[in-house]
């Protein structure tokens, strides 16, 4: 009986093996290769997905939803006046006895009785002044009349869902502090809730992502850091997220510049129940080297009870200390 002789791997196909499970969904190339924050302060990914054809990724309704309200009236804006542009020109097309009641003298006046008239249609007004004339002036009403009818719910219910669309206002501190801590130190940063709403059983997750030497290479790692608290049940002021640097801290032997050196990155993910929906909520945001400062401390926010009320300002949530901090 022959034995068969045991498949060798390659080393490079060795090498090719996932060696690190904690990387939070980046993956190992991104992790790897990529230069630039993994979080942006707003809580977006500094990645860009392409490759794929523009009607295939296109998501309409997600992209109605997410843009910004300035940007979602301007295209509801461009879109009515556009469509009723359309119209008008098609009323024009139908020839120059279509709308009856139209004292138009040249082409201008004509097209801007047309458009006002699409106005008036889309619109159910109806001021008696104008009106349409002929088989295609009225299948033009027809069809004009259903497209403002589908035209004003899709708004509608697009208003509706981003109004009622829950999603978590935090305001982070613009820097993330290294301070003194019970006789050793800590890192810290200060979240506060920006809106009027109660926020519930807030969770936060610390995770430092930094370039390390390992096995003679040079690769990225990822540590949780554990939390003087990682939830609180109730947020109605602020809370300031205490990491304690201690011996067996992935931060025990580091300084501004090693972190600067390794290509840091504090990566903050906060989940919440909004009260006033009962849903779940997330934030989003990260600290870089240059944004943490050495040996100082948050200020007080916290003003004195003048109706036996306790209050934050709110506006000194970016302040910090630096001097005698014992």
């Amino acid at each position: 009986m022959r034995l068969r002789p045991k498949r060798r791997v390659p080393p490079s196909a060795a090498l090719n093996q996932p060696a690190d499970t904690t990387d939070l969904g980046f993956g190992s190339r991104v992790s790897e290769q990529s230069h630039a924050r993994f979080l942006n302060r707003d809580g977006s990914f500094s990645v860009r997905r392409g490759g794929l054809p523009w009607l295939q990724s296109l998501n309409l309704y997600h992209a109605l939803l997410t843009i910004s309200w300035p940007r979602f009236h301007a295209l509801v804006v461009v879109a009515y006046f556009a469509v009723n542009a359309l119209f008008a020109c098609g009323y024009l097309a139908c020839g120059p006895g279509a709308i009856v009641g139209s004292t138009a003298a040249n082409f201008n006046e004509r097209f801007l009785d047309a458009f006002f008239f699409s106005v008036q249609t889309m619109g159910t007004l109806g001021y008696g002044r104008l009106s349409p004339l002929g088989l295609g002036a009225n299948l033009l009403v027809t069809f004009e009349s259903l497209a403002g009818l589908l035209g004003f719910a899709l708004a509608t219910g697009l208003l509706f869902a981003r109004f009622s669309r829950p999603h978590a206002k935090i305001l982070f501190s613009e820097r993330a502090v290294v301070a003194p801590y019970h006789g050793i130190t800590a890192f810290e940063f200060r979240i506060a809730n920006q809106r009027s709403s109660e926020l519930m059983d807030v969770h936060a997750t610390v995770v430092l992502t930094r370039m390390e030497v390992i096995h003679g290479s040079r690769s990225r790692r990822y540590h949780s850091l554990k939390l003087e608290r990682d939830q609180v049940m109730f947020f109605p002021l602020h809370w300031v997220v205490v990491h304690p640097i201690t011996e067996d801290s992935p931060l025990a032997a580091d300084t501004a510049a090693t972190l600067a050196a390794a290509d840091a990155e504090f990566l903050v993910l906060l989940s919440a129940t909004d009260e006033t929906f009962s849903q779940v909520v997330h934030a989003r945001s990260s600290y870089k080297p240059h944004e943490i400062v050495w040996g100082a401390r948050f200020a007080n926010m916290f003003q004195e009870p003048s109706d036996g009320a306790l209050a934050a300002d709110l506006k000194r949530l970016h302040e910090i200390e630096r001097g005698d901090l014992s």
